[in-house]
C-alpha cells in the first residue's frame, strides 16, 4: 500500500524541522500512519533510531524495511510503558499528527465517513470493544447530549439526544447509511455536511477517548523528553489544539501559568514557534485536509 493512497503527511517539512533532528538521536512518531512523516524522519537519522506507534492493525502494511526504525503496535497512550520494554527513557523528540488518516476515512468498513455505506464502528484499534453503534444504541440521553455537545459542538445537541433515544427505541442504529439519514432531519438546511462531520467526529472521539489518549500522551511526552528535546503536534480540531496549547503554555491542561517564589513561569515546556504553524495556499490546495491543521512546537526546559 502507497503512502500516497493511504495517507498524504501534512506540513512534512515543518514537523520535519519541528524535531531539529540529531542524526544520533531518538525519536518518536506516536501516529505512524501511513508512515510519511517517519520515513522523512528517517532520512536525517545516521547512527539514531525513530519508533512508530499505531493501534491500527492496517499500518503494518507502511513499516519501512529500515533497521533505524521499530514500529510498535499500540496506543500512544502507553508510549512510557512500550517504550521501557526497548530500554528507552528518555528521548530527543517526539510527533503527533492527531489527524485521522485519509486510509481509515476511505475504508467503507471502518465506518468513519459519511460518504460511504459501512457499519457505524469508528474503532481506530479494531479489536477494541467500543464502536459507534454501541454508543448510538446504549448510551444514556445525558450522555449522548454531553457527547454531541462537547466533542462535536453541535448546537442542537440536547434535541439531538432526545431524537436518537426515541428513534433506536423502535429500530437500532446499524449503518452509516441509515444514521446519516436519520441526521438530515435535524442539520441546519445548507449545511448538512458539515452537520454530518461534526456529530461524527463526536462519536469518534468518544468511541477511541481520543481526548483522555492524548491527555495521557502528551503528559508521558514531557517525562520522557530530554532538555531541549522537541515535541511536535498537529491538531486538526479546537478540542485538541487547547489541550496542546495550554500544556505548552501553562505547563497543564486548565487552570492559570503558575510561578515560583521569583516570578518564574513553572512549566516544562516552552514553545518554539509563536503561535500555531498553518500550512499554506499551495499545501492546501494540493491537500484540502491541511486546511484545519495547527502545528504547535515545544522544546523541554531544564538541563
Amino acid at each position: 500500500m502507497t503512502e500516497s493512497v493511504y495517507h498524504i503527511p501534512v506540513m512534512l517539512a515543518q514537523c520535519t524541522e519541528g524535531l531539529a533532528i540529531d542524526p544520533n538521536g531518538i525519536y518518536v512518531d506516536v501516529t505512524f500512519g501511513g508512515g510519511g512523516h517517519s520515513r522523512e524522519i528517517l532520512k536525517h537519522l545516521d547512527n539514531g533510531h525513530l519508533y512508530g506507534f499505531d493501534q491500527d492493525q492496517d499500518a503494518e502494511a507502511n513499516i519501512p524495511a529500515d533497521p533505524k526504525f521499530t514500529f510498535v503496535q499500540a496506543n500512544f497512550r502507553d508510549i512510557k510503558k512500550y517504550l521501557r520494554l526497548y530500554g528507552v527513557k528518555k528521548v530527543d523528540g517526539i510527533l503527533a499528527d492527531l489527524g485521522i488518516s485519509s486510509h481509515q476515512i476511505d475504508e467503507p468498513s471502518r465506518g468513519f465517513s459519511t460518504r460511504f455505506k459501512g457499519d457505524l464502528d469508528m474503532r481506530m484499534n479494531q479489536s477494541a470493544p467500543l464502536s459507534a453503534k454501541e454508543v448510538l444504541n446504549t448510551y444514556e440521553e445525558s450522555k449522548l447530549h454531553k457527547i454531541f455537545g462537547i466533542y462535536g459542538e453541535v448546537k442542537n445537541a440536547k434535541t439531538l439526544a432526545q431524537a436518537v433515544v426515541a428513534e433506536r427505541a423502535q429500530q437500532a442504529f446499524e449503518t452509516t447509511e441509515g444514521f446519516t439519514a436519520f441526521l438530515k432531519k435535524y442539520a441546519p438546511r445548507g449545511k448538512e455536511f458539515k452537520y454530518f462531520a461534526q456529530v461524527f467526529q463526536a462519536l469518534r472521539i468518544e468511541v477511541n477517548d481520543e481526548m483522555g489518549a492524548l491527555e495521557e500522551m502528551l503528559m508521558s511526552s514531557v517525562e520522557l523528553l530530554k532538555p531541549e528535546g522537541r515535541l511536535v503536534v498537529m491538531s486538526y480540531h479546537s478540542l485538541e489544539d487547547r489541550l496542546v496549547k495550554n500544556l505548552i503554555q501553562k505547563g497543564k491542561f486548565q487552570g492559570e501559568l503558575e510561578k515560583d517564589f521569583y516570578g518564574n513561569p513553572m512549566r516544562p515546556l516552552e514553545p518554539v514557534s509563536r503561535g500555531a504553524v498553518v500550512a499554506d495556499e499551495k499545501e492546501i490546495a494540493a491537500n484540502p485536509r491541511a486546511r484545519s491543521a495547527k502545528l504547535r512546537i515545544a522544546k523541554k526546559t531544564g538541563k
